[in-house]
């Protein structure tokens, strides 16, 4: 059985660990997180990210699915407003127009991985016939299936689903915020290729950093708790998991503090 969490205990630390960051007080904020690690293993607060972020302690391999189920279902109502008015996300669209112009298209079985409430799916919908979308926030999955945009719909880790997914495979697999949440890539690489027909399309969006911030390393956590993915990590770990680039564009990802967070939105296609 699960032990049961001290919540009053996990809000404490977790407090103040938030108010010793702000403060600039990094070993003992650190210090913290670690408290609150060790009341609430499962890390549905992201401390470990959060340490990540301050340049301390090992750069996990990926957000904790606690973490990340709780983050989304706390901000699902309101979700779009946040990301696409305040934050100007507009991905799903910079997808729809790059299949456009590449002449890319129409697609069978489209994969949306990380659906959220549907951006994406709505974005791209007349330009599939049978849409499926996963996403870890039960929430999030709720408000996409009232929308009524995919024929179906799944509340899973993505990882989870594409080991495990032995149905007709895909002609297109989206990923449209999901990389910010990942830090090493070959399990979701992977996992799209084993679920894509072959020519099939894998499109995804990214964060990235400076080359002098990311000093050589693969992957890191930014700033705002994201994982930011160096260009040439995508690459290759797309051609070691059998996709061929079609083509990777710099963009916009969002607005963070009023500053642009760059990014590459890429599309590869499955050769193997």
């Amino acid at each position: 059985m699960a032990k049961k969490i001290d919540e009053e205990a996990l809000a404490e630390a977790y407090n103040r660990a938030l108010a010793l960051e702000k403060a600039g007080d990094v070993d003992a904020a650190v210090a913290a997180y670690e408290e609150v690690l060790t009341i609430d293993p499962d890390d549905h607060g992201g401390a470990a990210v959060r340490i990540a972020a301050m340049g301390r302690g090992e750069t996990p391999a990926k957000a904790p699915d606690a973490y990340i189920e709780t983050l989304f279902d706390q901000h699902a109502e309101v979700f779009e407003d946040v990301l696409v008015e305040q934050l100007g996300y507009h991905v799903p669209m910079l997808v729809r127009q790059r299949l456009q112009q590449l002449k890319l298209g129409p697609f069978k079985r489209l994969l949306d991985l990380g659906c959220g409430t549907g951006l994406t799916g709505g974005a791209l919908r007349d330009l599939c016939e049978d849409m499926t979308g996963i996403d870890i926030s039960e929430k999030m999955v709720e408000i996409a299936h009232e929308k009524d945009l995919y024929e179906t719909l799944f509340v899973a880790e993505v990882e989870d689903f594409l080991e495990d997914n032995d149905e007709e495979a895909f002609d297109i697999i989206t990923a449209t915020d999901v990389l910010p949440y990942l830090g090493a890539l070959e399990p979701l690489f992977f996992g799209a290729a084993e679920n894509l027909t072959a020519g099939g399309l894998f499109i995804f969006s990214s964060e990235t950093l400076p080359e002098e911030i990311l000093a050589g390393r693969a992957y890191m956590v930014g700033p705002h708790q994201r994982f930011a993915h160096a260009d040439a990590y995508v690459r290759e770990r797309l051609t070691a998991t059998g996709f061929e680039l079609v083509e990777i564009s710099d963009i916009n990802v969002r607005m963070e503090d009023g500053q642009p967070t760059p990014g590459h939105l890429v599309i590869a296609r499955h050769i193997a």
